[in-house]
C-alpha cells in the first residue's frame, strides 16, 4: 500500500471517527435536553398548577370571588396540560366538582373531594417525573458509553499513528541516508533493502538502479579515463610553470592557473576559445603561439610576474598518438611550457657584470706585462742569452692568450647586456678576407697550411660592423688552423647568395659529430676530446655578432671530412 493511501485513511478514519463522537455527543446532549423539557413542560407545570389550585381551595372562604378565579384560571391550563395516562379522567373529575363548588360554596365534601382529585393529579405528574428521570439517567449512561466507545477508538486510531507512521517514513529514510553516504564513499555495490508496493519502494528501486549504473561505470575503462583526467587536471594546476595545451585546430583544451595569470585571464573566457581569436586582443598569447624556426633557439620572454620582471624560456611540445592497427603516429595537438627561468637569468646577469669586471681589470697589467717584454726584447735595454729568449716568448704567448681570452670574455658581457656597439657601413667583403687573413699569417705559416682562395669577382659591398666581421672570420680561421693537421689545407669562398654575400672556412680536420653541430655556437661549450685551448665564447661571440647585423650562421661537418663554418651578411 502507498504511505499517501496509509496517510490519507489513517487521517480519514481518524477524522471520521472525530465526527462520529461528535455527532453521537451531539444526539445524546439533545435527547437529555428533550427528556428535561419534557419533564418541565409537561409534569412540572402540572405541580405548579396543582399547587395553585389548592390555595386558592384554601382561600375561598375569605376571599371567596378572587380565589374562584385563581382555581379556574388554573384549572383551564391544566385542561389543556394533559400528558399522563389517567390524568384527562381526575381532570375531569375535578372540572365537574368545582362546578357543583361554585353552586354550593360551604359544602365541604366537595372540597375534599376537589382535594383528592387535585392530589391525584399530583400523584400522577410525580410518578411521570420519576419514570422520565429514569429516562434520562439511561440516556446519559448510554450517551457515556457509546461516547467512550468512539473515544477509545479515536485514540487506538491516533495512537496507532503516533506509533507506526513515524516509523514508516523514518526508517526507510534512515536506511536511504546510510546507502547514500555509502556511495558517496565510491562503495558502489551498496543496496537498500525495503520493497514495499508504496513510494519508498520505488524510491528503493531508482536507488538500486542508480547504484548499480554506478557500479558499472565505476568498473568501467570509462571511469578510469574520467578519474585519470581529473588527476592530470590537478597536475598540471599545481605545476608551478605556466602551461597551455592545444588540439590539432588551435582551441585550447586546458590552462593552468600560474597561465592564467600571466596572460591576465579567467578560465571560462579560454576553454574550448581558439588561440588565434584571442591573440588578436592578447599580444603574450600571440607571442606564445607563434611558432619558432626550426633550429633556431627562441630567445627568453620578459614578462611582468609576481610584481618584477620575469623571464619564461618557452617549450613547445608535440602531443602524437598512433591510432590502432595504423603504424604512423598523428600530431593531436601540442602544449606550450613556459619554464622560469628569472632565478637562472638573475644569476646570468650577476655572472656577466663579474666576468666584465674581471677582464676589465686584467687588460691593463697584460698590457703592462706586453710592453715590459717589448722593453726586454729591445737590444738597446741590454742582451739576453737564448734560454731567456725562450722564457721571454713563453711569456709573450701567454700574455697573448690572455689577452685573447679576456676580451672574449668582455665581448661576450657586451653581448649577454645587449650593449653591442655596431658601427654598420658599406664594406668590401675582399677587403674583410684579407684583413682576417693577414691577422692569422703567422699561426698559419708556422703549420705551413695551404690557403685556397674561391672568390667570386665583382661581389657587391655588405652592409656590415667591418670589425666585428673581421672578428668573426678571424675566429673561423683561427679554429681552423688549429684543428688542421701540418701541411694542411684551408679553403675561403667569397660568392652571393639571394642578395647576400656567402663568408665560408672550410678545414681537413677531423670534423664534429652530428649531436654535437647544434651545440658549437652555444656559450662554453667545447667538443669533448677536442684541445680545449679557448673559452668556448668564440663561436658564441660570433653568433651573436652575425645576427645582430642580421646575418646568418651555421655550420656543416661530417665526423673525419672537415668543417665548413659560414655566414651571410646582406649586400648594401
Amino acid at each position: 500500500m502507498k504511505t499517501k493511501t496509509k496517510l490519507n485513511l489513517g487521517v480519514g478514519l481518524l477524522f471520521t471517527m472525530i465526527i462520529i463522537l461528535s455527532l453521537v455527543s451531539a444526539y445524546y446532549i439533545f435527547s437529555i435536553k428533550k427528556d428535561t423539557e419534557n419533564i418541565l413542560k409537561a409534569n412540572y407545570n402540572t405541580l405548579e398548577y396543582s399547587r395553585n389550585m389548592l390555595n386558592s381551595l384554601d382561600r375561598i372562604n375569605s376571599d371567596e370571588k378572587e380565589a374562584i378565579t385563581v382555581f379556574e384560571n388554573n384549572l383551564k391550563k391544566q385542561m389543556v396540560n394533559i400528558t399522563e395516562v389517567g390524568e384527562d379522567k381526575v381532570t375531569n373529575s375535578l372540572q365537574e366538582n368545582f362546578g357543583l363548588l361554585q353552586k354550593s360554596r360551604k359544602d365541604e365534601t366537595i372540597k375534599a373531594q376537589i382535594r383528592q382529585d387535585i392530589f391525584e393529579i399530583m400523584k400522577l405528574n410525580m410518578e411521570a417525573i420519576k419514570k422520565k428521570s429514569d429516562v434520562a439517567k439511561t440516556t446519559a449512561e448510554t450517551a457515556n458509553l457509546w461516547i467512550a466507545i468512539a473515544g477509545t477508538f479515536c485514540f487506538l486510531i491516533a495512537f496507532n499513528l503516533l506509533v507506526n507512521l513515524p516509523n514508516n517514513i523514518a526508517n526507510p529514510i534512515k536506511e536511504l541516508t546510510a546507502s547514500i553516504k555509502e556511495i558517496a564513499n565510491r562503495n558502489y555495490s551498496e543496496r537498500v533493502h525495503f520493497y514495499n508496493h508504496n513510494e519508498f519502494g520505488d524510491l528503493a528501486k531508482s536507488f538500486n538502479t542508480m547504484a548499480q549504473k554506478l557500479e558499472e561505470y565505476s568498473n568501467s575503462s570509462l571511469h578510469t579515463i574520467a578519474f585519470e583526467k581529473k588527476r592530470l587536471e590537478t597536475l598540471i594546476n599545481n605545476m608551478h610553470d605556466p602551461i597551455i595545451g592545444l588540439d590539432n585546430e588551435g582551441l585550447i583544451l586546458f590552462v593552468n592557473n600560474q597561465a592564467l595569470k600571466i596572460v591576465g585571464m579567467k578560465s571560462e573566457d579560454v576553454i574550448g576559445k581558439s588561440a588565434s581569436e584571442l591573440a588578436v586582443k592578447n599580444d603574450l598569447l600571440r607571442s606564445l603561439i607563434i611558432k619558432d624556426f626550426d633550429g633556431i633557439k627562441p630567445n627568453p620572454i620578459k614578462i611582468y610576474a609576481d610584481g618584477k620582471e620575469s623571464y619564461f624560456e618557452k617549450e613547445v611540445v608535440d602531443i602524437t598518438i598512433t591510432p590502432t592497427g595504423e603504424d604512423e603516429s598523428i600530431t593531436i595537438g601540442n602544449v606550450i611550457i613556459l619554464r622560469n627561468i628569472t632565478i637562472f637569468k638573475e644569476l646570468d646577469f650577476a655572472k656577466t657584470n663579474f666576468i666584465a669586471t674581471v677582464s676589465h681589470e686584467l687588460k691593463t697589467p697584460i698590457a703592462s706585462i706586453k710592453m715590459s717584454l717589448q722593453l726586454l726584447e729591445n737590444e738597446s735595454t741590454g742582451t739576453v742569452n737564448s734560454e731567456q729568449k725562450q722564457l721571454l716568448e713563453s711569456i709573450r704567448e701567454d700574455s697573448v692568450r690572455l689577452l685573447k681570452i679576456t676580451g672574449e670574455l668582455l665581448e661576450m658581457s657586451q653581448v649577454e647586456t645587449g650593449n653591442i656597439q655596431l658601427n654598420i657601413e658599406k664594406t668590401s667583403p675582399y677587403d674583410i678576407v684579407n684583413y682576417a687573413l693577414e691577422a692569422v699569417k703567422v699561426q698559419a705559416e708556422q703549420k705551413q697550411i695551404e690557403w685556397e682562395l674561391d672568390f667570386e669577382e665583382n661581389l657587391k659591398w655588405v652592409a656590415a660592423d667591418s670589425e666585428k666581421t673581421s672578428w668573426v672570420l678571424i675566429n673561423f680561421l683561427t679554429n681552423a688552423v688549429r684543428y688542421s693537421s701540418e701541411n694542411g689545407k684551408i679553403t675561403v669562398s667569397l660568392r652571393e647568395e639571394h642578395d647576400q654575400v656567402l663568408f665560408q672556412v672550410t678545414d681537413t680536420g677531423k670534423g664534429i659529430e652530428s649531436r654535437y653541430k647544434s651545440k658549437v655556437f652555444d656559450k662554453y661549450f667545447q667538443i669533448p676530446g677536442s684541445h680545449k685551448s679557448g673559452t668556448g665564447l668564440g663561436l658564441a661571440i660570433s653568433k651573436e655578432f652575425i645576427e645582430a647585423q642580421n646575418g646568418t650562421i651555421g655550420v656543416e661537418s661530417e665526423l673525419g671530412l672537415g668543417s665548413s663554418f659560414y655566414f651571410k651578411l646582406g649586400t648594401a
